[in-house]
């Protein structure tokens, strides 16, 4: 299998999509060095006097840039895979748009669901004065999250299907808008199943807290892609949960994970 290292033509044939990467990447420094990034992070939704719907619709966007960012870049191989294959059929591009927005829609269906439980979430932390007082228990169990699903064999069976795009096409290829349609679904599907808990962390600590979106990103990137990416799934594992643990045992780690603007309606520095 190539891998987006050794194989030059998955970045080079996807100039739309590279620019499209560039910018995302571009945008999240520019907010992190203007101070602007808490203006994505998923507090908005709670309060600030801004509309549920006004924030929903703000986050949404903000979230396809994350996706841009770190997600895209880790399925350049399969889109270029699928320009092939589908070079042949009527309206080919019109079927490339339509992968595309599959996949687009399996990861913004998640970024939704993420966003609701973590406003329900703070919600409930602001009527239980235990959790309210304590949220490293929510930024440590997260990690401890991820770290545990490095180990399951869920994310070993989706990391094996994202490593393998030819086959994937193979098996799964559909001629045809429709088709292409749900081949972006499933091959998001897969890419969820491996990345979901890792992307979860992003929404403890800001969608667009630069610290940790880069280190992520270049680990799911490697993980895929990378020729050594199965050697790193489990140390890596171990390292989220040995960081989870400690800020779970001590609270005095949590400003410096994560920032004010990522638990805005809890109380920071533990208990009082």
């Amino acid at each position: 299998m190539s891998t987006i290292f050794g194989a030059r033509p998955a970045w080079a044939r996807a100039p739309l999509l590279m620019v499209a990467i560039l910018l995302a990447w571009v945008l999240a420094i520019v907010s992190e060095l203007t101070g602007e990034v808490q203006w994505v992070h998923h507090h908005r939704l709670m309060g600030d006097g801004t509309a549920v719907w006004g924030s929903l619709a703000l986050f949404l966007v903000a979230w396809q840039v994350h996706i841009a960012a770190m997600m895209l870049p880790t399925t350049l191989p399969m889109v270029e895979l699928y320009r092939q294959a589908a070079a042949g059929q009527p309206h080919p591009r019109l079927a490339r748009l339509s992968f595309l927005s599959g996949y687009l829609v399996v990861w913004t269906g998640f970024g939704v669901a993420a966003i609701v439980a973590m406003a329900l979430l703070e919600g409930l932390a602001m009527h239980w004065h235990w959790l309210q007082h304590r949220p490293e228990w929510l930024a440590g169990g997260v990690l401890v999250l991820a770290g545990a699903f490095q180990f399951s064999a869920l994310k070993e069976r989706c990391l094996d299907k994202c490593r393998q795009p030819r086959a994937f096409l193979l098996n799964h290829y559909r001629r045809g808008v429709a088709g292409g349609f749900g081949l972006g679904l499933r091959h998001g599907a897969f890419c969820l199943g491996c990345c979901w808990a890792l992307m979860l962390v992003m929404f403890v600590v800001g969608i667009a807290n630069l610290a940790w979106m880069a280190p992520l990103a270049a680990l799911m990137l490697y993980e895929k892609l990378g020729r050594h990416g199965a050697r790193l799934v489990r140390p890596v594992g171990a390292a989220l949960i040995l960081l989870g643990l400690l800020v779970m045992v001590g609270p005095a780690w949590l400003p410096s994970l994560v920032p004010d603007h990522g638990l805005h309606g809890m109380q920071i520095h533990g208990s009082h």
